[in-house]
């Protein structure tokens, strides 16, 4: 009997906000692996800022390739069990991680490097982890946080960092992981909610940037400057910090939401830089992968220990995945976003 599954589509990309009328949700015949490969029965499936900038005719250079309209999105995390392998060192019953999710089934070939290495398929030991945490503290969410303190050199302490986007699946940890290598940590999220649950749960100090203004904010919390800023945002947020930075000052760029359903605001204050011998990091988290063992070995014992707290914010159903990705980009979740898909 031919297995049937779902997957999500892109119908139309998106001009401005994201719609779920942008994608479609489809049956297709599930193919039997061929030698070599594992079929996957997906039970998680992630929701990442990122998915957004691949939401156009053409994603940025050097970056993952835009999703193509009518096919099967490839290159999305994905955590599922085994259900037939043809591929030696996997099981039937075996939890996995890959990146061909957003769908019900996914056929995989273990020896395809995905997203960089972090999506390639991987047995997962989940003995002492939630499946869901191979999507966020222990998979890519994880290593963008601690990559991105690390190339900075803010793993040492001492120092105050500033993290935007500080309520989302990297901030939030990246807001953890500062504060427990002993750094004063000040976080900046979009809602009174997200701040009071930085501030609550997280212990650290919080404010709204959408509450007045940022310059103003960051004098008030930090009037002696900021030596590292951990940006996901871009525009107006990485201009505050360049006028906030100390001499020697160090930022960590994984991403821009600022301009992902906007046009580009670059900052206006990049000769700051020079005059306060600034550095300015791009990195991916796919980039670092031979920090992922040292990161996972921290992580779960942080996590087993309570300092690290992962929250997530759960959508039912594979057909909710272009609601979350809308809501998730809109600002409506609080740190990382996932769909159950049963």
């Amino acid at each position: 009997m031919t297995r049937v599954g779902r997957e999500v589509r892109v119908r139309r990309y998106p001009v401005g906000e994201v719609s779920p009328e942008d994608f479609e949700v489809v049956e297709v015949d599930v193919r039997d692996p061929a030698p070599g490969q594992v079929l996957v029965r997906n039970t998680w499936t992630s929701v990442d800022p990122g998915l957004r900038i691949r939401l156009r005719t053409d994603a940025p250079a050097g970056y993952f390739v835009a999703f193509p309209l009518g096919q099967a999105m490839d290159g999305v995390m994905a955590v599922g069990e085994v259900v037939d392998s043809c591929a030696s060192g996997f099981a039937p019953g075996d939890l996995v991680s890959h990146a061909q999710g957003w769908r019900e089934f996914a056929v995989v070939d273990p020896g395809e490097v995905q997203l960089g290495g972090v999506g390639t398929l991987t047995r997962l030991d989940a003995e002492d982890a939630e499946p869901s945490w191979f999507l966020g503290p222990l998979g890519g969410m994880g290593l963008t946080a601690y990559a991105g303190l690390h190339v900075v050199d803010a793993l040492k302490g001492g120092e105050t960092v500033w993290v935007s986007a500080a309520a989302g699946a990297v901030g939030s940890l990246a807001v953890q992981i500062a504060k427990l290598s002993g750094n004063r940590v000040i976080a900046s999220a979009g809602s009174d909610d997200k701040v009071a649950w930085l501030r609550d749960e997280l212990g650290v100090e919080a404010f709204n940037y959408r509450d007045g203004d940022l310059a103003a904010h960051l004098n008030a919390v930090a009037p002696d400057g900021i030596d590292v800023y951990f940006d996901s945002v871009g525009g107006d947020h990485l201009e505050a910090a360049l006028d906030h930075l100390n001499r020697s000052g160090r930022v960590a760029m994984c991403g821009s939401i600022s301009e992902y359903e906007s046009e580009p605001k670059g900052p206006r204050n990049l000769f700051l830089t020079v005059s306060k011998d600034l550095t300015l990091r791009g990195f991916r988290g796919s980039s670092n992968l031979h920090l992922m063992a040292d990161m996972q070995r921290h992580m779960t014992g942080w996590l087993r220990s309570g300092e690290v707290v992962s929250r997530t914010t759960v959508f039912e159903g594979l057909d909710t995945a272009p609601q979350a990705l809308a809501a998730m980009i809109a600002g409506r979740t609080t740190g990382k976003t996932l769909v159950s898909i049963g």
